[in-house]
This record gives C-alpha cells, sequence and structure tokens, in this order.
C-alpha cells in the first residue's frame, strides 16, 4: 500500500471514537507510547462513526469505520499490524477517502499513528452497525467483531468519568473512561477481552494544505 502523504487535499470531519484494548484499566499506551503495556501484546480496534465532514469535494457524513491493531507492548517501537474496515453502503469515492484518512496519507492524526504500522492488510467493506446508548457504545460486524464499552460511575452518576486535557493523537483532550468487553476475529487479528481498557469521544480533526 502507497503511504505517501497526499498533501494536496484538504479535509475535515467529526464524529464519534471509541475503542477497547487487552490492557486492564486505563492503556498505558493511550496515555503515551512510550509506557509499556500489560501484556504480551497490546491488541484491539478503533470505531470511528464520521457524523460530518468532506475530504476535497466528497462527503464523508454517515461513514462508520473500525481499525483493529495489533501491537508489541512498547508501542512506541512500532511494527504494529492494522486492519482497517469501512462499511459497505460506502460509494467508491468515500471508501477512497476515508481509506487514505485512516491510512495516513491524507495527513492529520492518523499520518502520526501511521508511522508505527510496518503492515496494513488490505481494507474490507463490510456491514458495520454502530449504535450508541445513553451510558454504551456497541459495534457489530457479524462474524468478526461484537463489543460494547460501557461508561464508568462515577459519584455523579449523570456524567461520565473522564479524562481532562489529556493529550492524544486522535481524541480531543476530553475522553470518557469506560470498560470494553469485545470478541474479534479476522483471520489475521484476534482477541477476546473482558472489562478491558476501554473510552470514547466526539473527534474533530481538519487537514488544510498549506
Amino acid at each position: 500500500m502507497n503511504q505517501s502523504i497526499e498533501t494536496n487535499v484538504a479535509w475535515w470531519a467529526r464524529g464519534l471514537i471509541f475503542e477497547n484494548c487487552s490492557c486492564q484499566a486505563v492503556c498505558p499506551g493511550h496515555v503515551h507510547f512510550d509506557q509499556l503495556c500489560y501484556n504480551d501484546r497490546c491488541i484491539g480496534y478503533w470505531a470511528i462513526r464520521f457524523d460530518e465532514g468532506n475530504f476535497a469535494d466528497t462527503d464523508i457524513a454517515g461513514v462508520t469505520a473500525i481499525i483493529a491493531y495489533d501491537s508489541p507492548p512498547h508501542m512506541i517501537e512500532g511494527n504494529w499490524l492494522e486492519a482497517i474496515m469501512i462499511d459497505e453502503k460506502t460509494t467508491g469515492p468515500q471508501r477512497a477517502a476515508v481509506e487514505s484518512i485512516l491510512t495516513g496519507r491524507a495527513g492529520g492524526p492518523w499520518a502520526i499513528l501511521a508511522g508505527f504500522v510496518s503492515e496494513f492488510l488490505e481494507t474490507r467493506y463490510v456491514p458495520i452497525l454502530i449504535e450508541e446508548g445513553e451510558k454504551t457504545k456497541r459495534v457489530v460486524i457479524d462474524g468478526i467483531l461484537d463489543s460494547t464499552i460501557t461508561e464508568l460511575k462515577g459519584r455523579d452518576r449523570s456524567k461520565p468519568v473522564t479524562f481532562n486535557n489529556m493529550y492524544n493523537q486522535i481524541h480531543p483532550p476530553e475522553q470518557a473512561l469506560g470498560t470494553g468487553t469485545s470478541h474479534y476475529d479476522d483471520g489475521s487479528i484476534r482477541f477476546d477481552n473482558t472489562g478491558t481498557h476501554g473510552l470514547y469521544s466526539y473527534f474533530e480533526w481538519t487537514v488544510t494544505p498549506e
């Protein structure tokens, strides 16, 4: 896969992103890639729902996608394996746009993460269901992924437990903490997590060519 940056494309997107991985409590790698994760591998996924956005002249609102990954416990060392799945209902231009964003070819936050990836599996186009409840986020890809993120309970039960002023490439400074339970198997990446690291946020990404 060509990883050259598409520097001439202006794009922006807003939406929901949530994640689960094999680490207990808060994933150390989420705080900083130089922190050592808890297990022999950090394996998990990001689920993305684009609520608004344009990639050049292509409207990407309504597109959903999954990025599954398998990395060493010291994530900053690189050598990640990633699999991207985009909802099958997307158009050809939407598929090309979202793949460019999530592989980092279009610049922005995913270009930083792409620097740690040694192999991208071939992008797949599959039915993706994302459900957002009052306290939960769920994603289902039949036969591949079934995962639910549940908010942690705080002192004020009407509000999520959050990170504030957190520096992260793909999440905004405020992120809601939770726990996740997932089953995932695409034939190359596999994991079963119960009550492990989970969180969500509402992202805003923008790239403006110089």
